[in-house]
């Protein structure tokens, strides 16, 4: 008989830092409304958006993800060579392969380490941090980078009333590592793969081949062909969201080990802000704890939602290093993930 070697890892686990990129181009609702059919008064009533950051010029996936890593590293305060793997949390990177961690790594200097894409929607971020996370306590890793990045603008399509006007682009970052005291709870994770198709894309990609070599075939140009865009059922996710949320939260808090009068921050993904604000009503969290806001001027920005909203919340002082935050990310899967967790220190690098 023989054993097989077991690595310890670290009991303690917190957000050491974090970073985040802002493109440069903001999209206001009147712009938007030039190709979509509403009004800037509509979509800010139903969804809390006024504009949202879309990419422009040199600025892509990649390079956004690198630029949130290297603030999140220079603010968590630890060499980069100590970072042992790499989560990168997308749905809209531009190629299946080769997938974009690597890529990430190697533009950070850090290539050669375990570097993995994660697709989970909305809910990107809060499944990279849960994997990251036990990752560190399982001994797999002593330090971990997560990003959260989004190019949003690029698989939505302007004219779709249901899509057009809630999507934004943009990367947020956190370096996970091993603290004094446990700084990230046990994630609560789940999937309703029955609803799956209430956001989903208008082809497989298969279909959409076929379609495309059909079509120019008979002479079409690419107007014609179309691109493949997301997709989505708002009443059904909402219908969704109202019943699993609640359960979501509920079950996060006892997870924690935390009391909801204990919760000094909350942060949800940033799908619309009418739903964060109920969602905070019906937790009874007091009138002064803060509900992150990103949405209004960020747009919803899917797996890179919360840790953007994270660092708007620390860097305008709504909230500070070392409050307790409750974080939930929810979409497209259908699925959710949050966790309880201790806010890293203000960053001192910035995307404002």
């Amino acid at each position: 008989m023989f054993n097989i070697a077991v690595k310890k890892g670290h009991e303690n686990v917190s957000l050491l830092g974090i970073g985040a990129y802002r493109p440069q181009r903001i999209v206001s609702n009147a712009e938007v409304c030039e190709v979509l059919d509403s009004s800037d008064e509509w979509i800010y009533e139903r969804s809390g958006i006024r504009n949202r950051r879309w990419i422009s010029g040199d600025e892509t996936a990649k390079s956004m993800a690198v630029a949130a890593a290297e603030r999140a590293i220079k603010n968590s305060g630890i060499d980069k060579e100590q970072i042992g793997a790499l989560v990168l949390a997308t749905g809209s990177w531009k190629t299946k392969i080769p997938h974009g961690a690597p890529q990430v790594a190697h533009e950070l200097g850090i290539n050669g380490i375990a570097a993995f894409d994660l697709a989970s929607g909305c809910g990107g971020f809060g499944y990279g941090l849960g994997v990251a996370t036990d990752m560190i306590r399982s001994g797999s890793a002593e330090y971990v980078l997560v990003i959260g990045v989004e190019t949003m603008s690029v698989v939505m399509e302007p004219t779709d009333r249901n899509t057009a006007f809630i999507f934004g682009d943009g990367a947020g970052a956190v370096v996970v590592g091993p603290s004094e005291r446990n700084g990230i709870s046990p994630t609560v994770w789940g999937s309703d793969g029955e609803n799956s198709a209430a956001i989903s894309q208008n082809y497989d990609i298969p279909a959409y081949m076929d379609r495309a070599e059909a079509l120019q075939a008979q002479g079409a140009d690419a107007e014609q062909i179309g691109r493949m865009v997301v997709s989505m059922e708002g009443p059904r996710v909402f219908r969704w969201a109202a019943i699993t949320l609640p359960k979501a939260l509920g079950s996060i808090l006892s997870e924690s080990g935390v009391a909801i009068e204990d919760i000094e921050v909350f942060v949800p993904h940033q799908a619309n802000a009418r739903i964060n604000d109920l969602m905070k009503k019906n937790l009874g969290l007091g009138d002064d704890v803060p509900v992150a806001n990103d949405i209004e001027n960020t747009g919803n920005t899917s797996a890179a939602s919360i840790p953007l909203a994270m660092e708007e919340m620390l860097v305008t002082g709504k909230a500070k290093g070392g409050q307790l935050a409750l974080l939930l990310g929810f979409g497209a899967g259908l699925s959710y993930a949050g966790q309880v967790v201790i806010l890293p220190p203000v960053p001192v690098e910035t995307s404002f």
